[in-house]
């Protein structure tokens, strides 16, 4: 069983690796960012705090797939509730077995923030992809300006710097690489760039080379 896990900060470009990862090796793919922000809408919905335990690991046991198909899960709002329940143990500990039960099926690829450190520690093939606040927040704000926001560049970098020391300094699985997973730091790189030192890094672990 082949299971590839790749962690980050947001925006640095795991998703998109782990998308074209998952096709090169024929693996299925789960964002598992999309749990957290799923949940989180769900308690925004109920007009909730994302940040009120009880509240958070009700909305993450009640889950269903067809959540993670919402499209509103993207944005400024989706960012922050999802950072906030991702902090709650309770609900880490209810979106386990539905990470690990996609997983073992027959291999995967997950990205997230605690794949190789929480999900799957055991895992041969581990990365950890990351870029500099400054282009990962210009990142996202081009991806904002495409969908027709006028979000402002500092606010954006602002929001994401306060995200990842959320991210870092909770207790519950913090946002760290694994010992043994390959840093790949795409700030110079181009998507194209970054798959190819992606995949070399994968098939150095899978012995494919």
């Amino acid at each position: 069983m082949t299971i590839v896990a790749i962690d980050g900060p947001a925006a640095a470009g795991k998703g998109t690796l782990a998308r074209r990862l998952a096709a090169e090796l024929g693996l299925p793919y789960l964002d598992t960012g999309l749990l957290y922000r799923a949940v989180g809408r769900l308690v925004l919905d109920a007009n909730g705090d994302p940040k009120d335990p009880a509240i958070a690991e009700a909305a993450a046991r009640r889950l269903d797939p067809a959540d993670l198909a919402r499209d509103d899960l993207r944005g400024p709002a989706a960012d922050a509730a999802s950072s906030a329940v991702a902090a709650i143990p309770g609900v880490r500990a209810a979106l386990l077995d539905f990470q690990r039960g996609f997983a073992t099926k027959g291999g995967a690829v997950l990205d997230g923030r605690d794949i190789g450190t929480v999900i799957f520690p055991e895992a041969r093939t581990k990365l950890f992809v990351t870029a500099s606040p400054a282009e990962r927040a210009r990142r996202r704000w081009l991806e904002l300006l495409a969908k027709g926001s006028d979000a402002d560049l500092a606010t954006v970098e602002r929001d994401m710097r306060d995200r990842d020391e959320r991210d870092s300094a909770r207790a519950a699985a913090p946002l760290r690489p694994a010992e043994d997973a390959v840093v790949i730091d795409t700030t110079d790189m181009d998507a194209e760039a970054a798959f190819r030192a992606a995949l070399a890094a994968v098939r150095m672990r899978l012995g494919l080379v």
